[in-house]
């Protein structure tokens, strides 16, 4: 057999899809929207108005680039703290301040892992309303540093 007589299964190339067509029907392409995202905080539902998005106009899919998802966590973070009265993070690194406070230590009076701290600091966590009611006492109430101590030593 030559080379000429036989060419084998035809091989074809798997089509690339758009880079702006729906991930998940495949049968339209996202176009730009604003609206309300809803996300999860702490467990809780927040629904985010005015976020900037991508929607497929057949199956309903959104998606967002990488700078929107930063900003619908940001918003969907200080809607909650908002709603449940909660510091904000400029608060905790002040209180953090005022006492002379590294995050490792304040992780280890209030027995969390130090990446917990820093997580509520850069507002990427939001504290929970326990932790919130303990940060409040160590900023108004002296003597609750002095017991934590106590109590991590």
């Amino acid at each position: 057999m030559t080379s000429s007589s036989y060419h084998g299964p035809e091989r074809r190339l798997a089509r690339r899809p758009p880079d702006d067509e729906c991930p998940s029907c495949g049968r339209a392409i996202m176009k730009p929207h604003t609206g309300a995202l809803t996300l999860p905080v702490n467990g809780e539902a927040m629904r985010v108005p005015g976020c900037s998005y991508m929607l497929c106009p057949v199956c309903g899919e959104t998606l967002t680039d990488l700078d929107q998802t930063y900003d619908l966590f940001a918003r969907a973070h200080a809607l909650y703290r908002a709603k449940h009265d909660l510091l904000p993070p400029e608060e905790i690194r002040a209180i953090r301040d005022q006492h002379d406070l590294t995050q490792a230590a304040l992780a280890k009076l209030l027995r969390l892992g130090t990446n917990t701290i820093s997580r509520w600091e850069a507002g990427r966590n939001v504290q929970s309303a326990a932790m919130d009611v303990l940060l409040r006492l160590i900023r108004d109430v002296p003597a609750t540093l002095a017991f934590l101590r106590r109590r991590a030593a």
